[in-house]
């Protein structure tokens, strides 16, 4: 699907349907300029992902919040590895693309030069360009030139950001990084924000322009899926039990810098594509600094997957962990199944008991498909594969405006929003403008709180069905007009 009429690419909507949508936006009177981006932003395909790495304290926080507007800004985390969000979103000059941002992972669980190293590797194996800050007042630093190496070796569009130059004598500390051999040096400040204008031109140049949405037909090749789970969760042995058997073809694709190793491998007579990143930092064996990497891999897959499939052991409570990686999936805005190994260990009481804490710490993902496997038995696992079709089938839903907005209708009327403050907020329309995620803009006359949002969000999946996937709903609300334009 791609027409580019006069107002661009209309995305999920096609041409009939964004006009029709722009008039009832027009009668409600809202500004449609701001309702075609809100379209926008809701239709996009994958962005491009840029990379922000260097070492501690040369200003990465600081220029990704300048990048993406303060509008999420990077708040002070606790100490590295709990740091849930990696990638922000961004727009400069009508591009929009993807930070991932290596800033709160600042810990030095094995030197910082082992660190710092795993951080890029992680972030430029995820990225379609970089940015590379170097504080122009130290100069470069033995861990710079460590990076630089990584750089050069996996061969991405590299920017040269020289931070902290707030006046003419640091333009002349900046200009001594050309020896990086990086290219030209680009002088900021992001504290200030002076020379972030030429930086961002520079890295929308390095940029492969966004995708247009291309809708139902997935980009060709194997469907692509994550295995994850917390570490000696059982992921390679699943992995292995269902590559050695028969029905399996595994090949290995050999490693470029980009997929350290993807097994094919054939379930249920389909080929899929396993996301291995265990590529990342295998050459060392950490102990303390383990589970740190393993979310810096767990992030990486789930960057190149279109599915997750999170492991869990259910011999075990569930531990904040599983819950924290279920939510790095949500928010990557994947696709979801939830697989259940050692099932063949649990005996009558651990049942129940899992049970409940299924239902107090997973409420979040009940719409997730359920499997019990057993890596070790194998037992199941052809389960698996109808679990993953119907979370890539709900991925990929997407609800027609004309019968949306019927379903809004009836909804609206047989459940209004509580008044407040004298006031009853009512969702005019809405649309469904993109999939992989679905995601939804939803029109409204007032602000809707938070409950009848989710009140919303389980109608929709009651209605629609989504299985497998998290749905993002946005509402825009009227601002109240003066003078009809």
């Amino acid at each position: 699907m791609d027409q580019h009429s006069d107002h661009g690419d209309t995305g999920a909507l096609g041409d009939a349907e964004y006009a029709e949508f722009m008039e009832l936006a027009a009668e409600e009177g809202f500004d449609l300029e701001e309702v075609a981006d809100d379209l926008a932003e809701a239709g996009h395909g994958p962005l491009p992902v840029l990379a922000v790495v260097g070492r501690p304290n040369v200003g990465k926080s600081t220029l990704v919040n300048r990048i993406i507007g303060r509008r999420e800004a990077v708040v002070e985390d606790r100490p590295g590895v709990t740091r849930d969000r990696v990638t922000y979103e961004a727009n400069w000059n009508g591009r929009r693309f993807k930070i991932v941002d290596t800033g709160g992972w600042e810990q030095d669980v094995l030197g910082i030069d082992a660190s710092v190293a795993a951080q890029a590797e992680f972030a430029i194996e995820a990225a379609d360009a970089v940015v590379f800050v170097v504080d122009a007042t130290v100069g470069a630093t033995d861990t710079d030139e460590a990076v630089v190496k990584l750089l050069r070796r996996a061969g991405k569009p590299v920017v040269l950001a020289a931070n902290k130059v707030d006046g003419p004598s640091g333009e002349a500390d900046a200009a001594t990084l050309w020896n990086l051999g990086l290219g030209e040096p680009f002088p900021i400040s992001s504290l200030h924000g002076r020379g972030t204008g030429d930086l961002l031109d520079a890295i929308l140049e390095a940029l492969p322009e966004a995708p247009a949405m291309t809708f139902g037909n997935a980009l060709g090749g194997p469907r692509r899926i994550a295995l994850i789970g917390r570490p000696n969760v059982g992921k390679s042995s699943l992995l292995n039990k269902v590559a050695n058997e028969d029905r399996v073809v595994v090949n290995e694709v050999a490693g470029t810098t980009r997929d350290p190793v993807d097994e094919l491998i054939e379930l249920g007579g389909i080929t899929w594509k396993f996301i291995d990143t265990a590529g990342i930092r295998r050459r060392v064996h950490l102990t303390e600094g383990a589970d740190y990497y393993a979310s810096l891999r767990t992030a990486a897959a789930l960057e190149k997957a279109e599915v997750a499939v999170i492991l869990i052991d259910c011999s075990e409570t569930l531990a904040e962990q599983d819950t924290r990686i279920i939510t790095m999936a949500v928010e990557a805005g994947r696709a979801v199944v939830i697989a259940y190994n050692k099932w063949d260990l649990m005996d009558e009481e651990r049942r129940y008991y899992l049970e409940r804490e299924i239902e107090r710490d997973l409420v979040q993902v009940q719409w997730a498909p359920r499997v019990n496997v057993s890596a070790r038995t194998g037992r199941h696992m052809e389960k698996l594969v109808p679990a993953i079709e119907a979370a890539l089938a709900g991925w990929e839903t997407r609800v027609p405006t004309g019968r949306l907005n019927a379903f809004l209708g009836e909804l609206v009327a047989a459940h209004p929003h509580p008044i407040r403050g004298g006031k009853q907020p009512r969702i005019l329309f809405g649309t469904q403008a993109g999939t992989k995620p679905p995601r939804f803009v939803l029109f409204a006359s007032g602000f809707l709180e938070a409950g009848y949002r989710r009140f919303i969000e389980r109608r929709l999946r009651e209605e629609f069905g989504f299985e497998g996937t998290p749905i993002q709903v946005s509402v825009r609300v009227r601002e109240k007009r003066g003078r009809k334009k």
